[in-house]
């Protein structure tokens, strides 16, 4: 049981996943307890963001420094990661905001190794702790959980279904 939600928080938190990991936290939460659940699913995630800091920081950092990703906005983003950038990562796991663009800074300031998972860990435990204590305090029946799954599965599966249509 341990080794899925491992996997599933793996695959569900690796850069440009498109499947939904809340829904399957509050689900153990419930069925496995706050601890184990939070625990497994913070090293899941670390694992796969140690995969995306070791595949992205050498693509991002081949592009980071072009004048459109250095000036303006992005310039400015990337100033403002660079005053505090443990904080961003760890607060960007803790909030519902979707973490990809802080990965991308994270990743264009070549952030260290260490630092990041441990910023990643830092900001998904209480996360998921949070997560895994709804589906205890709740205890959500797995057939509200698989809704849960298809709602957030929806736009995925809308996007896929609409590339495969054919043009007339």
């Amino acid at each position: 049981m341990g080794f899925a939600l491992f996997a599933y928080a793996f695959v569900s938190t690796v850069a440009l996943s498109v499947v939904p990991h809340e829904p399957i936290v509050i689900w153990y939460g419930g069925h496995w307890g706050i601890w184990s659940t939070a625990s497994v699913a913070t090293a899941g995630t670390v694992v796969a963001s140690a995969v995306d800091h070791r595949v992205f920081v050498p693509l991002v950092g081949r592009v980071a420094h072009q004048p459109m990703l250095a000036g303006g906005l992005v310039g400015r983003i990337r100033g403002w990661f660079s005053r505090a950038p443990f904080a961003v990562i760890a607060l960007s796991g803790l909030t519902p905001l979707p973490a990809l663009p802080f990965k991308a800074v994270a990743f264009a300031e070549r952030y260290p190794f260490g630092p990041y998972l441990a910023a990643v860990a830092v900001g998904r435990f209480p996360r998921y702790a949070l997560l895994a204590w709804l589906g205890f305090a709740f205890n959500v029946p797995t057939w509200v959980f698989v809704v849960l799954v298809l709602v957030m599965l929806l736009p995925s599966l809308k996007a896929w279904l609409w590339k495969r249509q054919p043009v007339k």
